[in-house]
């Protein structure tokens, strides 16, 4: 019988580990071999797009260009507010943009990113990005668009309009207020204007009630002119309204009638409008029937 010689095993099994501790040392000699290769070509390296001749470093550049738009552009394409600046906008298409700004006065309204739209900033939420251009201002125009207040704070019924700077003055109808907040023509105690609430534009305060009568908003007559009232609105804040022409406010009723069936104002329009204007406005012509009106346009008779 052979004897198995164990020495000669391990003799092997060394040489198997000796090839294969050369083999990985060439593999690793290759692979670096390699890659110094290719890290020497690559700056020579260019590759031809849409007609333009860049290397690898102007296509990384641009890559990275296109990462910094993202803020920008949320959408390849659309229209995107400024984060920091209301009245800024991007323009994007295809991923890049163009940076335009809206009139002086006017604010981007980003209610959809399909439509290009500068408006007033009335009803635009620009708290998160309050920033705006410097303004561009003209005589009664602090901007060259928009509705602003008069100069003079004590003048709380007259504004102006603004459109490229050419303005326009505006009053409100009597009883109300300019609100800077909305740019319209607002009640006194919503308008909220320092020194234009209704204690000081109405020599008129609310008679004390109680919840029963304050809740019905009750109304009382403006002692300097016949036509106009006062609404108590829940008994305490006064509105100040009016009756159209030829009318007065009759306090017995608490509504609008005829001047001359008022005894105390029968005689309000007498330096104003004439008999004959007032019989005109109490007993109008009868308006006029539309052409054809009333007449039966059915032809013959439904059938039996």
């Amino acid at each position: 019988m052979q004897l198995f010689d164990k020495s000669n095993v391990r003799d092997a099994s060394e040489h198997a580990e000796e090839v294969n501790a050369t083999a990985t040392a060439l593999t690793r000699k290759q692979e670096a071999a390699e890659q110094s290769r290719r890290k020497a070509s690559l700056p020579s390296l260019k590759r031809k797009e849409e007609g333009v001749t860049r290397t690898v470093d102007e296509e990384q550049e641009k890559y990275e260009d296109e990462d910094e738009l993202s803020d920008q552009c949320p959408e390849p394409n659309g229209y995107f507010p400024d984060g920091e600046q209301c009245d800024k906008y991007y323009d994007c298409r295809d991923g890049k943009f163009t940076v335009k700004l809206c009139p002086d006065g006017l604010v981007f309204n980003d209610f959809s990113p399909q439509h290009e739209k500068c408006d007033l900033p009335f009803g635009i939420d620009c708290t998160k990005r309050p920033e705006l251009q410097k303004p561009q201002p003209s005589p009664h125009c602090p901007r060259m668009h928009g509705y602003f207040a008069h100069e003079d704070s004590r003048n709380c019924d007259t504004f102006y309009y603004c459109v490229e700077g050419k303005y326009n003055m505006i009053t409100c109808p009597d009883g109300l207020v300019f609100s800077e907040k909305t740019g319209i023509c607002n009640w006194p105690d919503e308008a909220q204007k320092k020194g234009c609430g209704s204690r000081e534009l109405f020599n008129f305060t609310c008679p004390k009630v109680d919840d029963s009568v304050a809740a019905t908003h009750p109304r009382y007559p403006d002692t300097e002119d016949c036509q106009y009232f006062y609404v108590c609105v829940n008994g305490e804040i006064p509105r100040r309204s009016g009756c159209k022409l030829g009318q007065a406010f009759d306090e017995r009723t608490g509504k609008c009638d005829w001047a001359r069936k008022i005894p105390e104002c029968k005689d309000w329009y007498k330096d104003q409008l004439t008999d004959e204007e007032l019989d005109a406005l109490e007993n109008p012509p009868p308006k006029p029937k539309p052409a054809g009106g009333g007449q039966n346009r059915r032809k013959g008779s439904r059938p039996t």
